[in-house]
């Protein structure tokens, strides 16, 4: 694959990884409200389970989808760095592999505490 080519596939999967957040956002952004309105006070212990799972089951998809790009994001910048007289960009990205890789710790050390205070937000008092 060339140099044009492989930044192309990059960006594709820095998108990748942005889209997939866009879903957990969204269901968390649900609990916040409710969890600010008191709506998990008085709620069934039923309700409060179902939305810890659904909760749970939103980050673990997103997680996986973006652990999956990161690690091929990995390879891709390891075929960046055999091009042959690269651009400026090309060397840059290509150089942004410890960051890709401290990225997926980060991905799974912030959704565990994300995941931790939903518990709290949905079954403290």
């Amino acid at each position: 694959m060339d140099e044009k080519n492989l930044l192309k596939q990059w960006n594709e999967m820095r998108s990748q990884i942005i889209t997939s957040q866009v879903a957990p956002a969204l269901v968390l952004i649900a609990v916040f409200v409710l969890a600010v309105m008191g709506k998990f006070q008085d709620a069934p212990t039923s309700a409060k389970f179902f939305t810890l799972g659904v909760v749970a089951v939103t980050g673990i998809l997103a997680t996986i989808s973006q652990y999956a790009a990161v690690r091929e994001g990995e390879v891709l910048l390891m075929d960046l760095r055999k091009v042959e007289s690269p651009t400026n960009l090309s060397a840059k990205v290509a150089d942004s592999r410890g960051l890709l890789s401290l990225s997926a710790i980060a991905l799974v050390g912030f959704d565990l505490a994300v995941f931790a205070l939903c518990i709290w937000a949905v079954l403290g008092k």
